[in-house]
């Protein structure tokens, strides 16, 4: 079911991640962000469109994991869009033999037999520096930054002042850091292109979580921050998303938290080391 979240802009949640698809209603069709993740979350969805009377004119991929780059075919063959960076590590996996059997081998396995993966990773990359997406709509600025993926970007929905975040900013998820050379201050450089914005945000949307106001973004940026901070000084983040106070059905999050303490703890022994 669709959620209005402000004006235009709605937001239809999968059951088992909480990943929230955004829909931007355009002139002449709308703009799908991050549509998943179950093939008949994803027809419901569609369904959900074509009940605006609008067909789907344009899609964005906010970063390459694999719950961000589904499609159905119910939804259309628009474009879809993403950084030239995520386009190009979506090419370079798709590219390589037996892809479709590794990307199924990390799927959750309850949900590994229900997700569509035919027209999975199809994105167009724009123009390295692109500011805005290409489409005939409200205007949708491009915020892309080094923070947890290849290539992923935020963006804003300027007229309405809302911010779609993809894995950042989230409720139930803490900052997952990606396998780069310094990840914890990419993670920062990140929050810092948010804040940036954060005066001209009225609604966050995150990736997988509960929608906010402006108040929630800033809360969430500081809680993200605090939670990089404590890792990158060894010590044992106060976070209410990992613990015994995590919420219900997300404690693996916690298992999340010990591989990336261990592996930053791993680096920091290697650097100073040398």
């Amino acid at each position: 079911m669709l959620r209005q979240v402000a004006e235009g802009v709605l937001i239809h949640q999968s059951e088992l991640l909480q990943n929230n698809a955004v829909v931007v209603r355009g002139r002449s069709g709308v703009l799908l962000v991050d549509p998943g993740i179950k093939g008949d979350e994803m027809a419901c969805l569609a369904n959900d469109i074509r009940e605006l009377g609008q067909p789907v004119v344009a899609g964005f991929s906010t970063h390459p994991d694999w719950d961000h780059v589904l499609w159905h075919a119910e939804l259309g063959e628009a474009p879809r869009y993403g950084t030239a960076r995520c386009a190009a590590y979506m090419r370079d996996l798709l590219a390589k033999a037996g892809w479709k059997a590794r990307v199924a081998e990390g799927l959750p396995p309850e949900i590994a037999e229900d997700v569509p993966l035919d027209l999975f990773g199809l994105i167009t990359g724009l123009p390295a520096e692109t500011a805005r997406i290409p489409w005939d709509g409200p205007q949708v600025r491009i915020i892309e930054h080094p923070a947890h993926a290849p290539g992923h970007a935020a963006l804003l929905i300027e007229e309405c002042g809302v911010l779609v975040a993809g894995d950042m900013l989230s409720d139930v998820l803490i900052p997952m850091l990606d396998d780069t050379a310094d990840p914890l201050e990419d993670y920062l450089v990140g929050l810092r292109l948010l804040e940036g914005v954060a005066g001209d945000v009225e609604v966050l949307v995150p990736g997988h979580g509960s929608v906010g106001g402006a108040d929630q973004l800033r809360v969430r940026i500081d809680q993200d921050r605090a939670y990089v901070h404590a890792l990158r000084d060894g010590h044992a983040p106060d976070d209410p998303r990992i613990g015994p106070s995590a919420k219900p059905g997300w404690e693996w999050v916690s298992d999340v938290h010990n591989g990336q303490a261990q592996r930053v703890a791993r680096r920091s022994e290697r650097d100073e080391t040398r």
